[in-house]
């Protein structure tokens, strides 16, 4: 699911968009991990809304310069394939919709090339 927004909506409300639209979709979904900027009301909403467990992953307390967080490296690793892809490094797109749509053609790229990869 992709909601392309204006930058000065909060992420949390943001991912409501999301969430709003995710409603539905893929009734098998039940847990939903995020970081630590998604904590609060948003956790009872999303419960409240499908009955989804928003887990939150934390940082350890005890960690000292860079730890790799579980369920965090997958988000990070997408994000970064997606910057491989020059249409969506810059702000080229005049509507949130067409630029909703080049994510999901690259991330639809992404997934083929993974399940069919060139000999």
């Amino acid at each position: 699911m992709v909601v392309v927004h204006c930058a000065g909506i909060q992420d949390r409300d943001g991912a409501k968009l999301v969430l709003t639209q995710l409603q539905g979709v893929f009734p098998r979904l039940q847990r939903i991990w995020a970081d630590g900027g998604y904590a609060g009301a948003l956790v009872t909403w999303a419960d409240a809304l499908a009955g989804w467990v928003l887990e939150i992953v934390q940082r350890p307390a005890d960690a000292a310069g860079f730890v790799v967080l579980p369920k965090r490296w997958i988000v990070e690793r997408t994000l970064a394939w997606l910057s491989r892809y020059r249409r969506l490094s810059k702000d080229y797109e005049e509507t949130s919709r067409s630029s909703e749509a080049w994510v999901q053609l690259a991330m639809i790229h992404l997934m083929t090339r993974r399940l069919a990869p060139s000999a």
